[in-house]
């Protein structure tokens, strides 16, 4: 028992060095904006006084950053969920279309580790299973970063493309569905009490496009809470024991949100609505054909650059959403 506490106690204290070096980037991230806002002005009045067409147009570079820069750290402080500050965890699950929707959700998998690496995060892959002809059937992963999940929440729900199918003879425009749950990473301080006869415990082989995905012993683990149909899975540690470990983490993290959810503006703000992987319940559309376009239903955020968007450009619908979340909240 002294043991536990001790280790109890070394988690807080990491914890709490975590959450100091956070505000310290914070506060050194606001103060250089102060100084580049006075060195802008400074630059300007210069330009001004000389009538320097050169230092003209340096003060309009500098303004354009720091207008990029500053919109970034505004962002930021709308990050105030009880969550928001934590890593998190995405399952994409492909949905009607096939083979066609496995493809789908490996190019949404490459988006959003891509989105991460421009982040500066990590991303570690917890569970993975191939699609049978091509592409992804269902992965699970965490992105580790200070706010991946204030960001990455946004993303929650079905994602809808549409192109011709590279899978289709007959070069047709076909549509495609990917679910998206997003999920926050919860530490041991969050006391969950789980009976163990509610749950059912399945091991099997790790598998995936080899690596760190596969193995020749039973290591992965499911776990299923019986009582909620609540199913997660981990196959990316080296031993059943840490398998099953990360995931009796992730199921005590959605059997969390979902006892937050018995409050509906919870159920909104933490996970979003639960929508049917398919027809008419997309969050998002990505067009390729016979147009190209990326809209986003609820926040009417249009990108015609298709491209830059699967190559993890998402920001302009995640800094959307947060604006979007945040008005809603303040007229309620």
């Amino acid at each position: 028992m002294e043991q536990e506490g001790f280790w109890d106690d070394v988690t807080e204290s990491q914890n709490t060095m975590k959450e100091l070096k956070n505000l310290k980037d914070t506060m050194d991230t606001y103060n250089g904006l102060v100084r580049d806002y006075d060195d802008i002005w400074a630059m300007i009045e210069m330009a001004e006084e000389e009538s320097d067409e050169e230092l003209t147009c340096e003060a309009g570079e500098m303004l354009s950053d720091f207008k990029k820069r500053f919109e970034e750290f505004r962002i930021e402080t709308l990050l105030r969920g009880e969550f928001d500050a934590n890593n998190a965890v995405l399952t994409l699950h492909a949905g009607a279309g096939g083979t066609e929707s496995c493809d789908w959700a490996s190019m949404l998998y490459r988006m959003y580790t891509r989105w991460a690496e421009k982040k500066g995060f990590s991303v570690e892959v917890l569970d993975y299973l191939d699609g049978e002809e091509a592409g992804i059937k269902t992965v699970t992963f965490q992105v580790n970063g200070y706010h991946a999940y204030g960001y990455l929440k946004s993303e929650k729900g079905v994602h809808r493309l549409v192109r011709i199918s590279p899978f289709n003879a007959a070069g047709k425009r076909q549509t495609s569905f990917v679910s998206l749950d997003v999920m926050p990473e919860i530490d041991d301080t969050i006391e969950i009490e789980i009976n163990p006869d509610d749950l059912r415990i399945d091991t099997y082989r790790s598998s995936g496009a080899g690596g760190q995905h596969i193995n020749k012993t039973s290591s992965a683990v499911r776990i299923t809470h019986i009582p909620t149909g609540v199913v997660v899975a981990c196959q990316n540690e080296r031993s059943q024991f840490q398998n099953k470990d990360k995931a009796m983490q992730m199921l005590k993290a959605k059997l969390y949100l979902l006892k937050q959810q018995e409050n509906m503006d919870k159920l909104s703000d933490i996970r979003g609505e639960v929508t049917e992987n398919g027809f008419g319940s997309q969050i998002r559309s990505y067009v390729l054909q016979p147009y190209t376009m990326v809209k986003d239903v609820r926040t009417q955020c249009e990108v015609t650059d298709t491209s830059r968007v699967l190559d993890g450009g998402i920001d302009p619908f995640i800094n959307a959403y947060l604006k979007w979340i945040n008005t809603k909240r303040e007229d309620s």
